[in-house]
């Protein structure tokens, strides 16, 4: 096991992802959230992701928004968070490209990333701040403190 970016144990050497594609029903509320609401879904995902620089409710808003008027544009803009996530996990590509995945299956695309996420350690519903504090890295992404500049 190597430590990613995030100082987490993952598969890195095989590129293994946790679970198969259609291995939905592995996490079954996570599953139904899916299917139910998958802007919410997406909205942790991109949150965790982006390392909490896009809120929860700013992704899953655009992810609703772009299904409403395009149908296929949240497809075009999860498979975007797919390879960010593979990329940050050394995750391999199957079992086709990523859009490929996002178009064909996005529930189950969603699904598999929620729970590599999830297998990971991170608490989906707490959100990127919360899970760094729970796992001990609160002050690495804390901002920085402005420099109180010259004093006498």
């Amino acid at each position: 096991m190597a430590n990613n970016a995030f100082g987490m144990q993952g598969n890195a050497a095989d590129g293994a992802w946790s679970s198969g594609l259609c291995d939905c029903f592995d996490d079954v509320g996570g599953c139904c959230l899916t299917f139910f609401c998958p802007c919410v879904t997406f909205g942790r995902i991109a949150h965790i992701v982006d390392q909490g620089s896009t809120s929860c409710c700013v992704g899953g808003s655009l992810y609703m928004l772009l299904t409403a008027v395009t149908g296929l544009g949240s497809c075009v803009y999860s498979c975007i968070y797919r390879s960010r996530l593979r990329s940050q996990y050394g995750l391999t590509e199957q079992p086709c490209a990523d859009c490929c995945v996002h178009l064909c299956c996005e529930a189950c695309a969603l699904c598999q990333e929620y729970r590599e996420l999830k297998a990971r350690g991170f608490d989906m519903s707490a959100g990127w701040q919360d899970n760094m504090e729970r796992m001990g890295k609160g002050a690495a992404t804390a901002p920085p403190q402005p420099n109180p500049g010259m004093s006498r």
